[in-house]
């Protein structure tokens, strides 16, 4: 069973409130939701609770994403003939990722797994955005968007993108970025703009079936949903400002701070987890004892003869 939520301190209460802010600017501004900067981020400030915290992650991307739409759209930067295809297709595979996070395999004791499995996501996902800073693709990006995505296109971006976000609690954005623009040929800032619509949806639905699951198998009742409304507020105000500077910052100095702030927040909670692996004790022998031998009988005295 996943130990309660610790008690939250003044202190604590505060830099949830920074990390809020910083998870929405970070969200808003690569379309990825926040959750890859709230998740590790209380990791380190509440101590390990991986399912607690990828739940009320979830709940918060919803509100991350919709401001930084809101921009995008303003912007013109959504391509509403990707999303359409997009959608659906990332709904149903984040409840099976939902599902897949809620295996033996990474409840009770076993939750350590799933948080090392993050540390690695995290570090894979720095770890690739610095090599393709420093070694640029070199593919030719689409001029102008098809009318109709083709289905399967569609699915190989969007059904990773759901797995992703059902089973680590992310927004899934990490993953339909880079997707979009290696697959589709799409342009960075229409990604990003895409990535953040489609999160509107896989949100909702992740932390409906997240949240129903840890009320219904773990030791949570209103803990998710507190952590969310601290987290909340200032996530709404940062996901507004990330979306703007999407389209006014340069994308390589974003994403290379970026980077680098996540391949130290995958150390931190890989190595957490390393040091938290259950430790195999060895078993005892199951032999019963022996009978105790018999007292040895003092031999008898030589006689004289």
């Amino acid at each position: 069973m996943i130990p309660p939520a610790p008690t939250m301190t003044p202190t604590e209460f505060a830099m949830l409130v920074g990390i809020g802010l910083v998870a929405g600017v970070a969200g808003g501004m690569l379309g990825i939701g926040g959750s890859i900067v709230m998740i590790p981020a209380m990791t380190v400030l509440l101590g390990p609770a991986q399912h607690l915290y990828q739940a009320a992650a979830m709940i918060v991307n919803f509100f991350v994403v919709v401001p930084a739409v809101y921009q995008h759209r303003r912007a013109r930067a959504i391509h509403f003939a990707t999303v359409t295809r997009l959608v659906p297709l990332a709904v149903f595979s984040v409840i099976g990722g939902v599902i897949f996070s809620e295996l033996p395999i990474f409840t009770d004791d076993n939750e350590v797994y799933l948080r090392g499995l993050f540390g690695v996501f995290l570090f894979w996902v720095a770890a690739t955005d610095l090599y393709r800073l420093l070694r640029p693709s070199g593919l030719v990006y689409a001029a102008a968007l098809p009318g109709d995505m083709p289905w399967l296109k569609a699915a190989a971006v969007a059904i990773p993108t759901g797995i992703v976000a059902g089973l680590l609690g992310v927004g899934g954005g990490i993953v339909a970025v880079p997707l979009q623009r290696r697959l589709l040929r799409i342009p960075v800032r229409i990604a990003i703009a895409n990535s953040a619509a489609t999160i509107i949806a896989v949100s909702v639905v992740g932390a409906t079936v997240k949240n129903y699951r840890l009320l219904t198998s773990h030791n949570y009742t209103t803990e998710p949903l507190v952590l969310a409304a601290v987290l909340i507020p200032t996530a709404i105000v940062g996901g507004l400002l990330g979306a703007r500077l999407t389209h006014r910052l340069p994308v390589p100095v974003i994403k290379a701070a970026f980077a680098v702030v996540l391949m130290l927040a995958s150390i931190r909670i890989t190595l957490g987890a390393y040091q938290s692996l259950p430790v195999a004790t060895p078993q005892t022998s199951q032999a019963q004892p022996s009978e105790p031998a018999e007292p040895l009988q003092p031999a008898p005295p030589l006689s004289d003869g």
